[in-house]
This record gives structure tokens, C-alpha cells and sequence, in this order.
């Protein structure tokens, strides 16, 4: 936490400056982007300094930040590259800039968001301020009684891939300001480092995916690569967007086949393309005609639609079309209970294992349990079978399985809020 001394101190030194300052950054702008920063948390870039380390000489560095920008002379630092692991076993490129990199990005997005926000369409939800990824599976799923047919469609690196000159075309009709253009094709500019310290250089395309202004550039691109163009050639036709994940709702086969090929060919004139291997026409209904030769399945966003047979009042069921957590989703979320070794943990109590749990158990559950709770507590179960092996491993006079259930059950009687999912009344068992 800042000191009070820090604090005035900073601001004392910024409002004597800002009267002599042609670019108007205040101290309060730069305040709330380290705050912001601050609360996102995240690594260290190239200069490996933490959040940390940066928050020691907290006036000295948000001085030395807003003294960069309202001058003219701030020129970002390259971005550190780290590889990550994706679903399809290849590795995608995430961007870590430097702490003051992101306090400085923080700061212009700050400024723009407001404007750009109110230009971007109702049916683009990732990555905006009010918008979830919860209320773009509400609308596919309002869109799903009024269309049969979805366009499931992927962009192939987009973020890698992304050009800079029609970015900044579009950047031209909604920024008039000088130094927010000069400081976003700076930005757009920087190059990146590797982990082995090698430099690469941008070249006119991309921008790094985990950078604090890419994503509002990235909705920007997309608003006009995509968003805008659907409109005026298809408006009688629905979508949903987040980030680069695309739905688009067709009427009929024939309709879907063309908006296809129009849509490859679209995302080609703006030197993007599709992935072919994610991309996909999918017929969503409950009753599969035989002659068809297409999926009855997507996903989005850890999501799986497809026909599921649904439980009424009573014993009565009936099937419907509809989303629940996908097999993706569930193969994640065993991988970090087995990164847990939770069984082989003898050391701990069942107090300290929520504790350490309860955290991911909220999320799972927040996320995944919006949708068929019956089908998420599939999950849960693999994580009582875990818990169960760690009782039979501690009390060793438990015996078999049977009883180390029992246990379970009894620990859930005596205290039904010690888990996250005990507490919401999820019977996993």
C-alpha cells in the first residue's frame, strides 16, 4: 500500500508540472491505471521487475511514467514472449509487458475505452467493460429457438496476425488526437523478446496477446473486419462474438454454406484467415435428419451445445438442445486436481485442503455451474473420489472405499460449509 507521503508527494510533483504539458495525462489517470494494474496482478516483463518491486519506489516510478507521457518522449520497452500450451496440444504466443508498460498501456485505455465502446456492436462481448462471457451464451442460446444452423468459426492466430495499417485506419475515424496515435503505433511497434533473449520485430502485423491495450484494438479490428460487415451483407442473420471466437445463426443449409465462403473470403481482404480445423458448420437441432452430413455439436467458451436429454418435475424428461461444461473444460479442470496430488498430501487437514481448494472450487462452480448443474457435478465427483483416497491415505483405519465415503458424508454433516460446493448444496456423492 502507498504511504500518504508517497501519495501527496506524487501529486505535488505532477500539478506542478501539468500546467507546462502539452499532452493531457493527469496524476489521478495515472493513479488508477497503476491501481488497475495493480489488482490484474501478472508477471514480470523483460525487465524483470514485479509488481512487487515495482510498488518499493512506487512516487519515483508513476513520476517517471507520467513525466514520459505528457511529453511526448515515452517509447515502450519489448515484450517479454512466453509460449503456452493450448487444448489441440500446439503453443500460442501471450505478450508480458514490462509493469510500467502496462500502467502506461492502462492509461491510454482508460482514455479511449469510453469512445470506442459506444461504436462497437451488442452482440461483441469479450474482452469490454459490463460484458461476459456468461451473456454471449445466453444470447447463442436465445438465438438457438430461432435459427437451426450455426457457423462455428475460428480465427487462425489473429493476434499474431493482425495489420497494423488497417488497425490504424480504423483508429483514424474515431481518435483525432496526435499523441494517443503516436503512442498506439508505438505500442504496435515494440518488438518482442523471447525467452532465449532473442528480438523479433513486428513488420506491420500483430500485437501481443496479453498487452493491456490489445484487446481494445483487437475489438476495434473486428468491428470493421467483421462485425460491421455482417450487418450490412447479412442483417437478417444473427452472431456472437468474443475476441476471436465467432457463432453466426443461419436459417438454412445453403445459407450457412455461403456466409461461409463469404466470410473466408472477408477475413481474407483483411489479411486474416480462418481455422479451417476449428471451423465448422453444425446443424443444432434435437432430431437429426440422417441425410445431413454435419455436427450436431459445438463449443464456446468452455461450453459444449448439443441435444441433451434433460430432467423435468418428477420422473419425466425431456431433450432438448441446449449448453453444458465441455469435455475440454472437464479434462482442464481434472489436470489441475492431478497437479494437486491431493491423495499423496497426508500431511494436511480437511480444513487446510479447503482452504487451498475453495478458491478454484468458487470459480468452477461460478463459471460451469451457470448451465446443467447436473453435468458439472460430474466433475465434482472426481474431486470427491480424490478426497476420499487422501482420508483413506491419512486414516489408514478407514479401510476400503465404501467407508472412506462414509467418512466424507460425515464431515459434510458436521460441517456443510467447509467446501465451496458443500456450501451450495451440490450431492456429488
Amino acid at each position: 500500500m502507498c504511504s500518504f507521503y508517497q501519495l501527496t508527494t506524487l501529486k505535488r510533483r505532477m500539478t506542478k508540472g501539468e500546467e507546462t504539458k502539452s499532452i493531457p495525462v493527469t496524476q489521478q489517470m495515472v493513479w488508477n491505471a497503476y491501481h488497475k494494474v495493480k489488482s490484474n496482478g501478472g508477471s514480470a516483463g523483460v525487465d524483470k521487475v514485479s509488481l512487487e518491486e515495482f510498488k518499493v519506489d512506487l512516487d519515483k516510478n508513476l513520476y517517471k511514467i507520467w513525466n514520459r507521457l505528457t511529453s511526448g518522449s515515452y517509447f515502450p520497452p519489448a515484450v517479454r514472449e512466453k509460449s503456452i500450451p493450448k487444448k489441440d496440444g500446439s503453443k500460442r504466443k501471450l505478450g508480458i509487458p514490462t509493469v510500467s508498460d502496462r500502467i502506461a498501456q492502462q492509461v491510454i485505455k482508460s482514455y479511449l475505452e469510453p469512445r470506442l465502446e459506444s461504436q462497437f456492436h451488442k452482440w461483441s462481448y469479450g474482452y469490454r467493460p459490463l460484458r461476459s462471457a456468461h451473456q454471449a451464451i445466453e444470447q447463442i442460446r436465445e438465438n438457438l429457438h430461432q435459427y437451426r444452423w450455426v457457423l462455428d468459426m475460428d480465427i487462425s492466430k489473429f493476434f499474431d496476425r493482425m495489420d497494423h495499417e488497417l488497425l490504424m485506419k480504423a483508429i483514424e475515424k474515431h481518435v483525432p488526437e496526435k499523441w494517443v496515435k503516436l503512442y498506439l503505433k508505438r505500442w504496435l511497434e515494440a518488438p518482442s523478446e523471447d525467452e532465449q533473449g532473442n528480438t523479433t520485430e513486428k513488420n506491420g502485423i500483430g500485437t501481443p496477446q496479453g498487452g493491456v491495450i490489445s484487446p481494445l484494438l483487437a475489438n476495434l479490428f473486428l468491428h470493421y473486419a467483421l462485425d460491421k460487415w455482417l450487418d450490412k451483407q447479412y442483417p437478417d442473420l444473427s452472431f456472437v462474438r468474443y475476441a476471436d471466437d465467432i457463432v453466426v445463426h443461419c436459417r438454412h443449409e445453403l445459407e450457412a454454406k455461403e456466409v461461409l465462403e463469404a466470410i473466408r473470403k472477408r477475413l481474407q481482404e483483411c489479411s486474416l484467415e480462418l481455422n479451417e480445423k476449428k471451423s465448422k458448420i453444425v446443424y443444432c437441432a434435437v432430431y437429426k435428419r440422417q441425410k445431413l452430413d454435419y455436427s450436431a455439436k459445438f463449443d464456446f467458451l468452455g461450453f459444449s451445445f448439443q441435444p441433451r436429454t434433460i430432467k423435468l418435475k418428477g420422473n419425466t424428461f425431456k431433450l432438448t438442445y441446449d449448453c453444458a461444461i465441455s469435455q475440454s473444460s472437464k479434462s482442464r479442470i481434472v489436470e489441475v486436481l492431478n497437479k494437486t496430488k491431493l491423495h499423496k498430501r497426508s500431511e494436511l487437514s480437511i480444513t487446510e485442503i479447503a482452504r487451498e481448494l475453495n478458491p478454484k472450487l468458487r470459480g468452477w462452480i461460478n463459471y460451469y455451474g451457470k448451465y446443467n448443474k447436473r453435468e458439472f457435478t460430474r466433475v465434482l465427483r472426481i474431486f470427491s473420489f480424490r478426497l476420499m483416497k487422501w482420508a483413506l491415505n491419512k486414516y489408514k483405519n478407514l479401510g476400503g472405499i465404501k467407508t472412506g465415503f462414509q467418512w466424507l458424508n460425515k464431515c459434510r454433516k458436521e460441517n456443510p460449509n467447509l467446501f465451496a460446493h458443500w456450501e451450495l448444496g451440490y450431492r456429488e456423492m
